[in-house]
């Protein structure tokens, strides 16, 4: 265990002191080598089980914890309820890429995780290393993250639901609207929010949020049965329907196209963008070129850029662009670079967004009141 205490420089910001619980030694061994070998962040503390951890956590008092899901004594997912109503502190889960370890994860991050990594089944050492990179940026961005205590019901959303919003026929809906919507890190939650309340005739709604393959199906039907609109997994060449939220696979960029009088999706395996397969600016860019000022862009917390170029094209075409305002955010990075690239026209607290969209859909004249 590396338990030195970090060293400061004048002028220089202290590294962020992390605390490493997993049952498994080649797994604390592995992601203790990856963060300690960056220059901004080392590992003070190790632990096997949240009982040994607790007291760590205690006497440190660390910036950032990764936990195990699945451990001996007390599992991930209990200790993280009891963390959040009584200490909050910045969490990465660490999951193993299953469909029932995919559950699991979106069931931390609803109880207030920041964010996860995946633990690969066979190779560990080899494919922890190849993670190195998204750990550690994981770690940086859950660093600053806004967490919250947990309170009431562990299945209540932070800051609660919001009120169901009023359904009209479908008729009275433009059937060339849509709702073109790009989140990161804390956007799981934030998606659940923002898609909660809407009526079950909502114009579709296209999703980019940064999710490995294997959980983005599970996450697509969780929010299905919490919404009044269907939410599924997107696949290549649908039609885009009224009431119907499509996520982009994991493994996939998602993109709008038109065919006649029709919106449909194409998935694409190209390169990633940003770093990122789906990339939001990917999405963001289609829809800027096929549907124009018909689309309400929004973007959802998250680290880094993604979507910023995208948003811009969007509000260039037209678009009507919402942000989520910081104080909302769990990490402020991919807004705040879209409000910085000149791509918004409004940024909003997160429960006030689902009110906003559909304000923007039903006005009339839609783009007057842009300056």
């Amino acid at each position: 265990m590396n338990s030195a205490t970090p060293s400061f420089q004048p002028g220089v910001r202290s590294r962020i002191r992390v605390v490493v619980i997993d049952d498994s030694a080649l797994i604390r061994r592995v992601l203790t080598e990856i963060i300690n070998s960056q220059p901004d962040m080392e590992v003070v503390a190790q632990a096997p089980d949240p009982l040994v951890a607790r007291e760590q956590i205690r006497a440190l008092n660390p910036d950032v914890i990764t936990l195990d899901v699945e451990m001996p004594r007390m599992d991930g997912l209990a200790f993280l309820e009891k963390l959040m109503r009584l200490k909050p502190t910045p969490v990465v889960m660490v999951s193993t890429l299953t469909e029932r370890g995919s559950e699991t994860t979106l069931r931390a991050l609803e109880l207030g995780a920041v964010d996860f990594v995946s633990k690969p089944r066979i190779d560990i050492v080899h494919g922890m290393q190849e993670y190195a990179g998204e750990i550690t940026d994981k770690i940086r961005a859950a660093s600053v993250a806004r967490v919250r205590r947990l309170v009431g019901p562990a299945s209540e959303p932070a800051g609660g639901a919001a009120d169901a919003l009023p359904s009209r026929p479908v008729s009275g809906w433009s059937t060339e609207k849509l709702i073109i919507v790009g989140a990161s890190t804390g956007g799981t939650e934030a998606l659940r929010e923002l898609l909660e309340p809407l009526p079950p005739d909502i114009p579709g709604i296209l999703i980019a949020q940064h999710m490995p393959e294997a959980f983005t199906r599970s996450f697509a039907r969780r929010l299905d049965g919490l919404c009044r609109i269907t939410v599924k997994e997107a696949e290549d060449g649908e039609r885009v329907l009224p009431g119907h939220a499509y996520i982009a696979p994991g493994h996939s960029h998602l993109l709008l196209r038109r065919s006649g009088a029709n919106y449909m999706t194409t998935l694409s395996q190209s390169e990633p963008v940003n770093r990122h397969r789906p990339s939001v600016d990917v999405l963001f860019r289609s829809a800027a070129t096929h549907a124009g000022r018909n689309a309400i862009g929004v973007i959802l917390t998250g680290m880094g850029r993604d979507g910023a170029a995208g948003m811009r094209e969007m509000r260039d075409a037209g678009a009507w662009n919402i942000a989520q305002d910081e104080e909302s955010c769990v990490v402020f990075g991919m807004p705040k670079e879209a409000i910085n690239g000149g791509g918004v026209d409004e940024v909003l607290p997160l429960k006030s967004i689902a009110r906003a969209v559909i304000g923007q859909i039903t006005a009339s004249g839609g783009r007057q009141n842009r300056v």
